[in-house]
């Protein structure tokens, strides 16, 4: 069955579909032998062999999605680090896995970790829109002010942030929806109305809902569960 190039090289886990593509441009995929730089290529993964630096791509790949309630003072992390465990140390035999949407150390929450690299593009990138949801508790409550601030929206380096959704759940808790995903966004939209964040947990990554999944417990999951 023919397929892409660029899809059955991020199909592997090697990379996403936009990385492939730069693999491609650059001369660094060969098909049977011959170099491929054009995009729009296709093959027959059963028939054909793909190498990328020289290196052969395995022609199936059982794709892996684990779904990981991480605690608070986990790193979302590959790399060891002395002292501090990350979000490895909670699923054995993951080493091949990579992190789709990270949380900070201080945060805790829904995870996912898969060997699926196009995925992992398709649902981090702010450009497909896939919500992620979570609870937040400020160090003080949200005045009028404040919350009509961040309903209009705040200016960040990146440029202007912005939820799709802000409820008040209780004097300190708070439900917020976004799809932008930048680095620390939520503490630093809390923090540019002059408040802080004491508790940020997330419950949700587009379909796919935290649910009663224990702290460190994981699970594994479909891809349809997610998008």
């Amino acid at each position: 069955m023919q397929t892409r190039l660029q899809k059955f090289i991020a199909s592997t886990g090697l990379a996403s579909r936009r990385k492939a593509e730069e693999l491609i441009a650059a001369g660094r995929v060969y098909v049977n032998g011959k170099k491929v730089s054009k995009l729009g290529s296709s093959i027959d993964p059963a028939v054909d062999t793909v190498t990328v630096d020289g290196t052969p791509l395995p022609q199936t790949t059982a794709f892996r999605y684990i779904a990981l309630n991480k605690p608070a003072g986990v790193t979302c992390t590959a790399a060891e680090i002395k002292g501090e465990k990350t979000v490895y140390d909670f699923v054995p035999n993951a080493s091949d896995l990579v992190i789709a949407g990270r949380l900070d150390k201080d945060s805790d929450g829904l995870v996912i970790l898969t060997n699926d690299g196009e995925f992992v593009n398709h649902v981090t990138h702010p450009r497909y829109q896939h919500q992620k949801e979570y609870e937040v508790t400020t160090v003080k409550p949200l005045d009028s002010k404040a919350l009509e601030a961040l309903h209009r929206g705040v200016r960040l380096k990146e440029g202007k942030a912005t939820f799709d959704r802000l409820t008040k759940l209780g004097r300190l808790r708070y439900r917020v929806v976004l799809h932008q995903g930048w680095k620390r966004q939520i503490r630093r939209m809390i923090g540019e109305v002059r408040n802080d964040v004491a508790k940020l947990t997330r419950v949700r990554i587009n379909k796919l809902e935290l649910g009663d999944l224990e702290s460190g417990s994981w699970r594994e999951v479909r891809r349809t569960d997610i998008v």
